[in-house]
């Protein structure tokens, strides 16, 4: 059994790396002239096909790196490194230019009906970003209770970004733009933490030091 400050340090780390608020006014563009019953059909089925690729590497990832030679103290490095340049784009603002960069160039290049596939679930939802703290999350959590307590962690952090999805109307007008600046920064010093955690970690493990 994880203890709850593992599943809080699992489910903050996934919350921040998913950025459910940051993703709201980035949907609304992707799916701007859809009902709304589209819209949520869109938020919907991104939402489970972000969950399913996340389960994946929850379950899997560490094998994979095993197959590889990389052992997961490496991995946490590697994966705590860009963390900590995704929280370095969030605080200056650099991250959210590049979801708008990557829808732009999904809208004119594939059809909006399978905008749910690219760009929402993948990368937008699970990024390298998400895709990376789940394989760090699930080397810490190595047995079987742990990895179902994790998929209930993803599971809840989808469900948070679905719900900001269907309402993210709504909440891009309650934050605003200055609103949104402010919540990015912070989440952005947040993940920076929790990203040289990762580093920490990963060296103590990598040289063997308890």
């Amino acid at each position: 059994m994880a203890s709850a400050d593992q599943l809080i340090n699992a489910f903050t780390t996934l919350l921040v790396t998913i950025d459910p608020p940051g993703l709201a006014p980035i949907f609304l563009g992707l799916t701007s002239g859809m009902s709304r019953g589209q819209r949520k059909q869109v938020a919907l089925r991104g939402s489970v096909i972000a969950f399913i690729i996340l389960a994946v590497f929850a379950l899997f990832g560490a094998s994979v790196l095993g197959v590889l030679g990389i052992s997961i103290g490496a991995f946490r490095i590697a994966g705590g490194l860009l963390l900590f340049w995704i929280a370095f784009e969030m605080v200056f603002e650099k991250r959210q230019d590049r979801k708008e960069k990557t829808s732009e160039v999904a809208i004119t290049k594939d059809h909006i009906q399978n905008i749910a596939v690219f760009p929402l679930a993948l990368p937008l939802i699970a990024g390298p970003g998400a895709i990376s703290a789940t394989i760090l999350l699930a080397g810490s959590l190595p047995t079987s209770v742990e990895r179902a307590q994790l998929l209930i962690v993803i599971a809840g952090n989808l469900l948070l970004m679905l719900v900001a999805l269907l309402i993210a109307d709504r909440l891009d007008r309650l934050l605003g733009v200055t609103g949104r600046a402010i919540l990015t920064r912070l989440l952005g010093v947040i993940l920076a933490a929790l990203a040289a955690q990762f580093v920490v970690d990963g060296v103590k493990a990598a040289m063997a030091v308890s």
